[in-house]
């Protein structure tokens, strides 16, 4: 306030930190108000959990570190990953390529946002949602008698490396392809790796050259790397975690040097 009584304006940009936590939060209640969204990310992965648990329709070995398990026991990180998939990859990928799409990335890029702020903004939001996810799918599992084992160290660190290369992935899809392309590619991806990433078919039921292709895939080593430190009570599951990285390195690289913004 002036000298004089009045209100002295102060015109200029709110300092960069807030402005990224605006964005995020708003990418955030878009997300969780979006129906279609919520069945990608919530709703698929909890009754995968439930009917998969629940009904013996597909056999999946049980043995854990302390003995013999229950089926929840593998579905639950391999339902981990498919959530960690749903959000950083479909979910942003269909986002991002209609906003690109109808001119709203190019709108907000000549905000006082930067782009690279934009872009963390989305990443925030994909980690609360992922947090949100994580804990819906961890209390239903253990509900349904989950006994989880192993480092939560190893787990954080799968799960982060998960959503980097899933995300960079997601933003590469969208923004190199149209978002009708996208929309039917990404929820294309979303079932294929739903079958044949380890989520809930063992990959050791496909045959031995497609087993060793497929454990390649970012959803198998995400998958298998929370089952090995989860189920069999592995310490850190390295080779699961290199994997991890190459697909993050090259998704977010190649996502930086190809998106375009119109």
């Amino acid at each position: 306030m002036s000298a004089a009584g009045t209100y002295a304006p102060k015109p200029g940009a709110a300092p960069l930190p807030r402005m990224i936590a605006a964005q995020a939060a708003l990418e955030t209640k878009m997300l969780l108000r979006n129906g279609e969204q919520l069945l990608l990310t919530v709703v698929i992965p909890t009754l995968l959990l439930v009917l998969f648990s629940a009904v013996d329709i597909v056999s999946v070995p049980t043995k854990t570190a302390g003995g013999e398990g229950k089926a929840v026991d593998f579905l639950t990180p391999g339902i981990l990953a498919l959530a960690v998939m749903s959000t950083a990859f479909t979910g942003q990928a269909i986002t991002t390529g209609f906003e690109r799409r109808y001119g709203v990335l190019k709108r907000l890029g000549a905000s006082p946002l930067p782009r690279w702020g934009l872009m963390a903004a989305k990443t925030l939001s994909v980690l609360v949602t992922e947090v949100l996810q994580i804990a819906l799918l961890t209390a239903i599992a253990f509900a349904l008698g989950w006994s989880p084992h192993g480092n939560p160290l190893a787990v954080l660190l799968l799960l982060v490396l998960g959503t980097a290369a899933f995300s960079g992935l997601g933003l590469l899809m969208a923004g190199t392809l149209k978002a009708e392309a996208t929309l039917a590619a990404a929820n294309l991806v979303f079932l294929l790796l739903l079958v044949g990433g380890g989520v809930i078919v063992p990959l050791d039921k496909f045959p031995g050259g497609v087993e060793a292709a497929l454990g390649l895939l970012p959803i198998s080593a995400l998958s298998d790397g929370l089952r090995d430190v989860l189920q069999d009570g592995a310490s850190m599951p390295w080779g699961d975690l290199g994997i991890l990285a190459v697909w993050a390195v090259l998704g977010l690289g190649a996502a930086a040097r190809f998106f375009r913004w119109e």
